[in-house]
């Protein structure tokens, strides 16, 4: 059986190996600027990466694409579920995938109150068209962060990314579905 026939298998499971993750984003077609230009909900898919339910912990929303230039990479819901944009943290994103004790339910209000003090309406990154295991398809690029988020197309409003970090050796696996706004 084709990775792309197990797609809504491993969707649906929320996990796979590194491998069988790898396998299916390989499977999938590229995606172009424009096709990303939106809002999207997030959710992770679990490979046994270090940052595997961090962002749910955390009450991570997803990404907003409003133009090549202008992206913001980390939306998150405060406690009346509305939405606000984060400024990733460089020294956080470098340590706290180290601490799985961030990931624990009892740490979800520390989560919620950090990203709340790095608010922002500022653009944290850009969408370009780069080359990622062979093909090109578009590609966040967070301005002060060594992070490149690769997109590729499981159907019209459901995308497959992954995130390559300089400082990981194992790559970490997303689901982004567009919102209707």
């Amino acid at each position: 059986m084709k990775t792309t026939e197990n797609t809504p298998l491993i969707l649906e499971k929320g996990h796979a190996t590194t491998e069988e993750a790898l396998q299916l984003f390989d499977s999938l077609e590229p995606v172009n600027l424009d096709f990303m230009m939106g809002r999207w909900q997030g959710s992770g898919l679990d490979t046994n990466h270090p940052m595997d339910g961090l962002l749910e912990a955390s009450n991570w929303y997803g990404k907003e694409f409003v133009d090549p230039e202008t992206v913001h990479p980390l939306l998150f819901l405060d406690n009346q579920g509305k939405i606000f944009k984060v400024a990733p943290n460089p020294s956080a994103m470098n340590s706290i995938g180290k601490f799985p004790i961030f990931k624990k339910p009892f740490m979800k209000p520390l989560l919620m109150l950090t990203n709340s003090l790095l608010k922002t309406e500022e653009s944290q990154a850009r969408l370009r068209m780069m080359e990622y295991r062979g093909i090109v398809s578009a590609t966040m690029i967070y301005d002060y962060l060594p992070i490149n988020d690769t997109f590729r197309k499981i159907d019209d409003n459901t995308v497959f990314g992954i995130m390559d970090f300089k400082n990981s050796s194992q790559p970490f696996f997303f689901v982004l579905k567009r919102c209707v706004i």
